[in-house]
């Protein structure tokens, strides 16, 4: 298995996106409170969701040079938006939020981990 991204662009791609999305949610706008209510996330909570999304851009930044850290970095990405399907899914909240912003970071993380890890074994 390769531990290093090649290419690297798609890390540094999903590191961005999640980066703003961090910086979003320190003053979350309305669709970020609609949807972190709509799956009954507690609002005393939120702020962890803005640690997780920092170590990951910290985790996928560095794992361009540290053999094994963005991969595992970006395994992580992908089970975090897999439970926030899940969350979702628990909560019946299945409007644009769900189908635009949270599938479409999971597409978008598990593209980067396809692309820059697996495409080549």
């Amino acid at each position: 298995m390769i531990l290093l991204p090649d290419p690297w662009w798609p890390q540094a791609l999903l590191a961005a996106v999640l980066l703003a999305d961090a910086l979003l949610s320190l003053r979350p706008p309305r669709f970020i409170r609609d949807c972190l209510d709509g799956v009954r996330f507690p609002r005393d909570w939120w702020w962890t969701l803005i640690v997780i999304k920092l170590l990951a851009v910290a985790g996928l930044f560095a794992g361009v040079w540290i053999p094994g850290l963005g991969l595992a970095a970006n395994v992580g990405v992908v089970a975090y938006f897999l439970c926030a399907v899940a969350a979702h899914l628990r909560a019946r909240f299945l409007g644009s939020a769900f189908w635009i912003n949270c599938l479409g970071m999971l597409f978008l993380s598990v593209g980067a981990l396809l692309l820059s890890y697996l495409s080549s074994l």
